[in-house]
């Protein structure tokens, strides 16, 4: 935005930075540059500048080689863990069964559902298909529509953990019994599992290992600093207590 409005009129923009200049150069020249509280604003945006400069000076210098993200891809394959899955979905309501659902299918009760749930896992155990049970019963049109397929699960998803534990101590064509979430009952198969590609997560390993260094840095960078309070009432805290 500022940028555009400079190269419509450079002319203002040079007579305004000018007037900036002039206004400075009479405040020093009046001695307003030692003064309180300019001097010390002065100081503290200065200190301000150079601390955002160290910064980014540090953050440049947080390399990270191929050989280091490819070491840590191997080291943390299961942190990078993905499931491709399908899913039946079972909902219930606390205000069933008195009403009746978009899809003109009863809603069910906690208990109902818990017992529906139960017995599609049981019909799948005895060798059901799971896509005819998914277009049979799963109510999330979604993945339904799809066959059941629902969106890959990482193991870094924000997902509550019993899903993912279920999902990930399972091997492709297995699948888990009823989960029971606020909402409602999941069973998921999956359909294939392994850790995602070293491609697809290269970028994000290198920026977390840049990130942890830096807060290396920070830590190490905050622990150098020393503070000692000459007058503590000044702050509002208790004078340290005198030694026996």
């Amino acid at each position: 935005g500022r940028q555009q409005e400079a190269l419509k009129n450079p002319e203002a923009l040079l007579r305004q930075f000018g007037l900036l200049r002039r206004l400075a150069a009479m405040a020093e020249k009046g001695g307003l540059d030692q003064k309180s509280p300019y001097r010390e604003e002065l100081a503290y945006n200065r200190m301000w500048t150079l601390a955002q400069a160290q910064l980014q000076a540090a953050q440049d210098q947080m390399l990270v080689t191929p050989d280091e993200i490819k070491k840590h891809y191997e080291e943390n394959l299961d942190a990078y863990a993905r499931a491709r899955v399908k899913v039946i979905y079972i909902p219930f309501s606390p205000d069933a069964p008195s009403r009746e659902s978009s899809s003109d299918k009863k809603v069910l009760s906690e208990k109902e559902a818990r017992a529906l749930a139960d017995k599609i896992y049981a019909q799948l155990q005895a060798g059901a298909d799971f896509v005819k049970m998914v277009k049979e019963y799963s109510q999330d049109p979604a993945s339904a529509a799809r066959d059941g397929d629902f969106t890959p699960i990482r193991r870094s998803d924000r997902i509550p953990e019993e899903i993912k534990s279920a999902i990930f101590s399972l091997k492709a064509g297995e699948f888990t019994k009823p989960l029971a979430q606020p909402n409602g009952f999941y069973i998921f198969r999956v359909e294939e599992i392994g850790p995602q590609p070293f491609e697809e997560v290269r970028e994000s390993i290198a920026n977390q290992l840049r990130d942890a260094r830096m807060n290396e840095f920070m830590l190490s960078t905050e622990k150098s600093v020393e503070i000692r309070i000459d007058n503590p009432a000044a702050f509002g805290l208790e004078p340290p207590a005198a030694a026996k």
